[in-house]
């Protein structure tokens, strides 16, 4: 295995044009994501970074999805409500501190709004299901609202209902308190409590009649969403990396990243999950990437577990299983993993080529914690939990010399896009709400 990586290498290296055994995935054209308005993409560039839609008028879908940090934060694991700054800086407010972290790392959101995505979160808990109420699968099927135009649209609905991400606790605000009563839809529920605000502010009421042609009184939570999934499509496109060029004109990548794109798609076998035009089978892999944090159960329960996909299907075969991220400007992204264990992305790809062993030596060190007085490390503290974890992983050991982790890194760096990080519409100056726009 390891003689055939070196030649992979090697002859990349040599001769950076020539063709490799391997298929290299086509590159995505304009069918690959769908129209946009701009006008829609402009609106919603405003709710995107307008803390409005939480709470406690203080989080905005930004804090946690900033373009500063890759489309991520910087953290491990994120601090929403309750937290002050923005990125590794951002630290507990101590007149209104959280009562956990959120459960998992933020996901870049690089091409997200895509057609061949089928699935949200982690855990993919929101899906396309066309057999499904709205042709998607959520956990709150019984309380969906209707008027989501895409899938990207109805995840939405989740962040501004979690008291540690956006809504707050459960005294602080009207929309936590719907929350904890259970009134999500309909009138006085937590959606339409923020569609109100929303609504209420004449440069928000403007820009609805402008693009939906819908008056005040008739802004529904699904209209905010659909205006976010439309800028979140324009902005966050990414698709003229060095790695697309290679694709589309056939221009050679550096000869460092041309062996890592040999590997990668090659002998390595990355591309048996990463595949694709974005590097994703949008499948469900148990990685044994360590576990920080709270764990993710319901609220009754007490362990600090995350079974990932399980907790979606109920099947055994998807215990500790999560999906496979996009890598399109990954070496952005940091920290990496479903937790956000591991600080760079060498020493991520160093310890997933044999996560097994990898979580018996874990360096607990590169998490990025904001400094918060709770039990971080219940999972990893635990034998029994450690070994459950390792045991769902399915992947064999895979054995690279450094400078073919090296190749991998500098093939991982060729994504990174200077057009997409760059901004199209950008980070606006003001929102309408008046709200401070969070900026590093």
């Amino acid at each position: 295995m390891r003689q055939t990586i070196r030649c992979a290498v090697l002859a990349a290296m040599c001769w950076p044009g020539a063709a490799f055994a391997q298929d290299l995935p086509a590159p995505p054209g304009e069918a690959a994501w769908p129209a946009v308005d701009r006008d829609a993409a402009a609106l919603g560039q405003l709710l995107f970074y307008d803390p409005i839609l939480s709470g406690n008028r203080e989080v905005s879908c930004a804090t946690c999805h900033h373009p500063a940090f890759g489309t991520s934060d910087g953290l491990s694991l994120p601090l929403g409500d309750g937290g002050h700054g923005l990125g590794p800086a951002r630290a507990i407010d101590p007149e209104n501190p959280p009562e956990q972290r959120v459960p998992r790392n933020s996901q870049a959101l690089w091409n997200v709004g895509a057609r061949e995505y089928v699935s949200m979160f982690h855990d993919g808990r929101v899906e396309l299901d066309p057999s499904a109420k709205g042709g998607m699968r959520t956990p709150l099927d019984a309380d969906m609202i209707e008027g989501f135009a895409s899938m990207l649209s109805a995840q939405t609905m989740f962040p501004v209902l979690s008291a540690d991400e956006m809504a707050g606790h459960y005294s602080e605000n009207e929309v936590s308190r719907a929350v904890r009563l259970g009134m999500l839809t309909g009138p006085g529920g937590a959606w339409d409590l923020i569609a109100r605000r929303v609504a209420d502010l004449p440069a928000y009421a403007a820009r609805f009649k402008a693009v939906y042609g819908l008056a005040p009184e008739e802004i529904g939570f699904a209209d905010i969403s659909n205006a976010i999934a439309d800028f979140i499509t324009f902005e966050f496109r990414s698709d003229t990396s060095p790695f697309d060029a290679r694709l589309r004109e056939g221009t050679p990548l550096p000869p460092e990243a041309e062996a890592g794109l040999a590997l990668f798609y090659g002998a390595a076998g990355c591309a048996d999950c990463h595949a694709g035009p974005f590097q994703s089978d949008h499948g469900f892999h148990a990685m044994g990437a360590p576990q920080i944090g709270p764990g993710k159960g319901a609220r009754f329960e007490t362990h600090a577990r995350d079974e990932g996909r399980f907790r979606v299907t109920g099947r055994a075969e998807d215990l500790y299983a999560f999906r496979t991220p996009s890598l399109r400007n990954v070496t952005l992204t940091a920290p990496y993993g479903h937790a956000g264990s591991h600080a760079t992305l060498r020493g991520f790809v160093v310890d997933h080529l044999d996560p097994v062993a990898a979580l018996g030596r874990y360096d607990r060190t590169q998490a990025v914690l904001p400094r918060m007085e709770i039990a971080d490390w219940r999972i990893l503290d635990d034998e029994a939990e450690r070994e459950a974890i390792g045991a769902a992983v399915a992947q064999s050991a895979v054995a690279l010399e450094p400078g073919e982790i090296d190749a991998l890194v500098a093939f991982l760096e060729a994504l990174t896009d200077p057009v997409a990080t760059a901004g199209r519409l950008g980070v606006p100056e003001t929102v309408p709400s008046g709200a401070a726009v969070a900026m590093p």
